[in-house]
């Protein structure tokens, strides 16, 4: 197959750039989360070109962390260029590799007992030793930052790794600008599982993302790799080209071959001599990023270690570079040695590294987004990628009637007052933009504050920035004042007044010409050096509306008398972009970034608290007003004295829970905590009220819930007279299968479900034959209650009405207690000369995630309304057991009690309403359908007991918050369960299995603790098998669902598994339950052969397609549950009779 064919064949139907971002954001944050379970890298180094911007590289790394995208185990450092030279990409490795090793040395995570080392030599060399067997384990991101970004100036000043790149900002509105770094970060997070438990370092460059996933890269052992991407031989005439032999791996699934040649920028003819070419016409391109493991990798880190002094002084006295990409990988390239040993340090290179040799990886769909100059950033940000890219973040903008914003700009963490246009498809980022202010199209606008220059001109400030141009700000060491930096977006900083070279999209002989002003004004040096942009001392240092004023005069976009700018300009202190890349004051653009983003936080939660309904996560806002200075906290307090007002709001505008757990964040962010951990039982007494009220449930009385008619199944109630009419003798027995979900929870749960309509794709089973849940419930003569369950502990309540909340959490009846409150029964009259004996068993494992609480729940409740005679529909007993658990202080949706009363695969909505509105869709499956599903599924209890509250109270906490990525999470969550539908209706189960995968990821975004390590192995061993694979229900262990990709797998993933010593589950048979058949002894003249011949009349209608309107038109003694024994009714006679009728 060739590579064409291949990259088709490997190509995921819709997997476009935004699918594989947020497949890699997910794993990024999961790693960060959880790195215990998901690997992460120990280690992460940026390249600097001096201290003062490694300096800002460690804050921008100290920040991801504070963010969560870095892992608080991973050790970050940020390495300068000694001296602030160029000493090449290859140098710089091995520099960068020698200072991490002493930071480990330093930080005691590579301990060494060498006491007053009087031999240097033996102190190194032991040193060595230890290094080494510490980096045979750690694995390393490299990332080259350094540099001074001549051709994207504007982000000189933050390094052009962290310039801002929106691109899925829209998921998590309230958090912080996405930057390159960020996605270069979810890139590389895939990449770390490859490295298995073998030591490793990955390197890439800081001026690319490579958007391909990343998780699927397979390396050599003990040997480098470089990963390549099939490209025409156009584009290839540019870049390097990496030739590879035919040894190796190459199907369809894979390319990983031995690298015979490397090219550097080759011509057509070039490509064809080395046979370069492919058979499909392309070429391997050299993305850049390389992996080296293994034995490899050891020797690395020794040349590094001991040779990077000698180096190093070596290139800076001969003022040479060592290029990565040239020089160092060559040494791995057996074709380049004899060129390599003519490069400055090339034998050196050939000896300690040439041992080993270099692979190539083809990732067939790499996309390769590369940030080399204004315009390309524009361009990725408004061309086929624009979907994914967040155009509002963080943002003040007026309403459209005071401002002119083009629909297209993109305002990222910015302030924009009255007065201000912005064109098409510009960029504005960390800036605050007041007075009269027009922004052309197509124009990028950096660090800009002209507030100052507002004050300083009576609010008369008007500035005008042409089209296709860029502006920024910056502080400067030594100055009071900061300095307007502008160019054109297409000038070149490098190319010199003879090449053509241009200022502001004019070449600069015509600049000149135009403006009066001679060359010695800008280029006043006599040493050789190029006269161009980045040299010329054209940008004054005056105050703000001065700088601005001559800004326009030097763009041509003033009509002011050039004469006197030109005398202004001549008299001002001037600087070149060299002098200012040199003199930038980097603490002082810390702080002004903190203060700036921390004032945005403060003005967004002041208007969400003040004027809104508190849409916004108040936390994470409170995480941004914290870095101001020492501010923060005081700007905290008086946000929480906004709360008081809150209370005030209508609850059914504003939900109670909503503002206590807005108070609840606002204290913590107050240091206040103990404050906090009071006011949280308040935030969960309010989420059980509201889900009362969503049902209206009503605490007392028989007035439970609104009648709406006895709909549903009733359970056998057994009714016999006496003579003593104060007693009468009812019984109620109901058995109920398990449930086991697709996809969908979560947006089952209150009080996301009483918000936001919610949707769950589920099945009722059976397991090992059997109806796990069963409750029986007998009045008896002697009063009070007494409560069995299936471990046969005992409680008699002699007083029904002692029962009140809130309930032990160890209590092991708050279960059926919770029932009595939420029946009402304890106010019955059933209870007025009666007592009551009921047993409940749940033959499953405890914590097994299939619903088994919520349907036992539902079992109890709809034993109780049969006896009270109440509407004992499933839609009611699924709403009040919502109730129920609430008040046991569990949580949990409707989705469980759903699953086990109604029978058979089903699609339940719900919708926010008073009650709440329950539509629950019966699948009809075929015949083959439910065969498929019943012989590919395996049902696994994995031996991990999970509690799902633990879960739950996170999750929902979350969502109380606000929190985007649970809600755009949760969001998709539910359009899964409507696509699961349609594929299950279609009999397409391998789609099935694609969208258990993607809801299981959620599941984790959700909350990473709801897997762990053993139940990532479990998938791990059952991926090669399966389609499809989760935990069901909140996740944390319990049982997993395993869609097998036929029935041959399922049957070997079985043998597997029980062939497996280290995976000790226990696979169980379970079918699906249709909920058609019913076993009832022959008693009272009832004969089993009718009611079973009526049952099958029943199927067969289902068969034809006769549904009915709802499960309430099978007769009274039909259900989704069995009943068993002999049972003293004429109920079942009547009902039989009624039914033999209408049939």
């Amino acid at each position: 197959m060739d590579l064409l064919s291949a990259r088709r064949a490997r190509k995921y139907a819709g997997e476009d750039h935004t699918g594989l971002l947020r497949k890699a954001w997910y794993h990024l944050r999961l790693s960060a989360r959880h790195p215990s379970r998901v690997r992460t890298w120990d280690a992460i180094v940026l390249t600097a070109a001096s201290p003062e911007q490694a300096a800002l590289y460690e804050w921008q790394l100290a920040r991801a962390k504070r963010m969560g995208r870095i892992a608080d185990s991973t050790v970050t450092l940020a390495v300068p260029d000694p001296d602030g030279a160029r000493i090449g990409s290859g140098a710089a490795t091995l520099h960068a590799i020698h200072s991490l090793a002493r930071h480990l040395l330093l930080l005691g995570l590579i301990s060494h007992e060498v006491s007053a080392p009087t031999n240097e030599l033996t102190y190194n060399n032991e040193a060595l030793q230890l290094i080494v067997d510490a980096f045979t384990k750690w694995h390393i991101l490299l990332l080259h930052a350094g540099g001074d970004s001549k051709r994207v100036p504007w982000a000189n000043p933050m390094g052009k790794v962290f310039l801002p790149l929106p691109y899925l900002a829209a998921d998590n509105p309230d958090g912080p600008v996405p930057l390159l770094f960020d996605h270069i970060l979810a890139i590389s997070a895939g990449a770390r599982q490859a490295f298995k438990n073998e030591g490793g370092i990955f390197i890439m460059t800081g001026d690319v993302l490579p958007v391909f996933d990343a998780s699927t890269v397979v390396l050599p052992d003990d040997a480098s790799c470089i990963i390549t991407v099939p490209t025409t031989l156009d584009v290839a005439s540019n870049h390097g080209v990496v030739v590879a032999s035919q040894i190796g791996v190459m199907d369809e699934k894979l390319s990983l071959r031995l690298v015979e040649n490397l090219l550097q920028k080759p011509s057509v003819e070039e490509l064809m001599e080395r046979q370069a070419v492919l058979h499909d016409g392309r070429t391997l391109l050299d993305t850049g990023i390389i992996a080296v493991r293994g034995k490899a990798w050891v020797e690395l880190a020794m040349f590094s270690y001991l040779s990077c002094h000698s180096i190093i002084h070596e290139l800076l006295g001969s003022k040479k570079e060592m290029s990565l990409y040239e020089d160092l990988v060559a040494a791995w390239v057996p074709a380049k040695h004899e060129w390599l040993k003519h490069r400055p340090l090339g034998k050196e290179l050939v000896n300690a590294l040439g041992g080993q040799k270099m692979f190539s990886y083809c990732a067939y769909d790499l996309s390769f987004l590369h940030f080399g100059t204004s315009s390309e950033v524009l361009d990725h940000l408004s061309g086929t990628d624009s979907g994914i890219v967040g155009r509002r973040h963080l943002c003040y903008i007026p309403e459209t009637t005071a401002c002119d914003i083009a629909a297209s700009a993109i305002i990222l963490s910015s302030k924009i007052s009255p007065c201000v246009s912005v064109g098409e498809d510009s960029l504005l980022y960390d800036s605050v933009l007041a007075g009269k202010i027009q922004i052309g199209s197509q124009s990028i606008v950096v660090g800009v504050n002209t507030e100052g220059a507002c004050i300083e001109t009576e609010n008369k400030i008007e500035f005008i920035l042409p089209g296709r141009h860029c502006l920024w700000e910056i502080p400067l060491v030594g100055c009071m004042e900061t300095i307007i930096i502008y160019c054109g977006l297409q000038d070149n900083p490098k190319k010199s007044i003879e090449d053509d070279g241009t200022f502001c999209g004019k070449p600069w002989r015509k600049v000149l010409l135009d403006l009066e002003i001679q060359e010695i004004d800008l280029w006043n040096f006599t040493e050789t050096a190029d006269k161009c942009l980045w040299t010329a001392k054209i940008f004054p240092i005056l105050v703000l509306s001065k700088m601005l004023s001559l800004a326009m005069w030097l763009m041509g976009s003033t009509n002011i008398i050039g004469k006197d700018m030109l005398s202004m300009w001549k008299s001002s202190r001037r600087v070149s972009l060299e002098e200012v890349h040199k003199s930038i004051d980097f603490p002082q653009l810390c702080r002004s970034i903190s203060n700036h983003h921390a004032d945005l936080a403060s003005g967004i939660a002041n208007a969400c608290m003040s004027y809104g309904l508190l849409g916004r996560d108040i936390s994470q806002l409170c995480e941004e007003i914290l870095q101001k200075d020492s501010s923060g906290t005081e700007i905290c307090k008086k946000l929480h004295l906004l709360c008081p007002s809150l209370e005030g709001r209508n609850p059914e505008v504003l939900p109670r829970s909503r503002v206590y757990q807005v108070q609840v964040d606002l204290l913590r962010a107050c240091g206040d905590d103990s404050a906090a951990c009071m006011l949280e039982e308040k935030v969960w007494t309010a989420v059980a009220d509201e889900t009362a009220s969503a049902v209206k449930y009503r605490s007392h009385g028989n007035e439970a819930l609104s009648n709406n008619g006895r709909k549903g199944t009733i359970c056998n109630v057994h009714l016999i007279s006496h003579n003593i009419i104060s007693f009468q003798s009812r019984r109620a027995v109901v058995e109920l299968p398990v449930r086991v979900d697709f996809v969908g929870g979560w947006s089952d749960t209150p009080p996301w479900s009483l918000e936001r309509s919610g949707c769950v794709l589920n099945m009722a089973i059976t397991l090992e034959g059997c109806l796990p849940i069963r409750t029986e419930i007998v009045t008896t003569e002697n009063t009070g209650i007494l409560i069995i369950d299936d471990a046969n502990n005992q409680l008699y309540i002699k007083d029904p009405g002692s029962i009140r909340t809130p309930f032990d959490k160890d209590d092991p009846f708050r279960l059926v207690k919770s029932a009595f409150l939420v029946s009402g029964i304890t106010h019955h009259e059933i209870l007025a000369h009666s007592g009551l004996r009921i047993s409940t068993w749940a033959d499953v494992p405890r914590g097994s995630g299939l619903g088994t609480s919520s349907i036992l729940a539902a079992a109890v409740m709809k034993g109780l309304l049969c006896l009270m005679k109440e509407d004992e529909s499933n839609e009611n007993v699924a709403r009040m057991v919502l109730v129920l658990e609430q008040i046991m202080g569990t949580g949990g949706g409707w989705q469980d009690q759903i699953g086990g009363l109604y029978p058979g695969i089903k699609c339940t909505h719900s919708f926010p309403a008073k009650p709440m509105k329950l539509q629950v869709i019966p699948l009809t499956a075929s015949r083959q359908l439910v065969q498929q599903l019943e012989q590919r599924i395996l049902v696994v209890f994995t031996g991990q007991v999970r509690l799902a509250n633990q879960v739950l109270q996170k999750v929902v906490t979350r969502y109380l918050r606000r929190d985007n990525m649970l809600i755009s999470s949760i969001k998709r969550l539910a359009a899964l369960a409507r696509m699961g539908k349609e594929a299950l209706m279609s009999s397409d189960v391998d789609e099935v299995g694609n969208i258990m995968q993607e809801a299981w990821r959620l599941h984790q975004e959700l909350d990473p603790y709801c897997s762990n390590e053993f139940v990532d192995r479990l998938f791990e061993f059952a991926d090669p098998y399966c389609v499809g694979y989760k935990l069901v229900g909140a996740g944390g262990g319990g049982f997993a669902l395993l869609l097998a990709k036929d029935h041959s797998r399922a049957q070997e993933l079985r043998r597997a598994l029980e062939d497996a010593p280290d995976l000790d589950v226990k696979t169980y048979n379970w079918n699906i339950f249709l909920g058609f058949n019913i076993q009832i002894a022959e008693y009272f003249g009832i004969i089993s052969g009718e009611i079973a011949a009526y049952d099958s009349i029943w199927t067969k209608r289902l068969a034809c397609g006769c549904k009915p309107a709802s499960l309430s038109d099978k007769p009274n003694f039909s259900g989704p549950y069995v009943t068993r024994g002999k049972f003293e009714t004429r109920l079942y006679f009547s009902a039989l009779k009624q039914s033999k009728e209408s049939t």
